[in-house]
């Protein structure tokens, strides 16, 4: 069984993806920003990746699951020097859970504000 989750972005049948895809007990989120609609909510490496993660954790829910059930989190950002600001965000999310993960920095993101972008990976038990 598959069930695509989307998130209402315009760019999701342009590009052609789904917020996330559960198929059986395993949920994949897409990169998430904290773009919403033509803004971008939070101006620090730390707002954007606390948005994201709240992204994250909504489409988990419409997909059955819950940040505890989240096993990998990949995260991108355009300044690796903000290292310690965005982990203190994702520690806020994940530090009971603490998934594997993986932070790289990228040359750029889709829009020029955006400075993180996270996956994650989840299996539902």
């Amino acid at each position: 069984m598959r069930q695509n989750i989307a998130s209402g972005a315009p760019w999701e049948s342009i590009v052609g993806y789904s917020r996330a895809v559960r198929v059986g007990n395993v949920v994949e989120v897409a990169g998430t920003t904290a773009q919403d609609g033509d803004s971008v909510t939070g101006a620090t490496a730390y707002e954007q990746t606390r948005r994201a993660l709240e992204k994250i954790a909504d489409a988990l829910t419409a997909a059955g699951a819950t940040l505890e059930d989240v096993v990998r989190t990949r995260i991108f950002t355009t300044d690796i020097s903000q290292w310690q600001e965005i982990g203190r965000a994702h520690g806020e999310f994940f530090a009971d859970i603490r998934p594997a993960s993986s932070m790289l920095e990228v040359r750029a993101l889709i829009d020029p504000r955006l400075l993180v972008e996270i996956e994650a990976t989840a299996i539902i038990s």
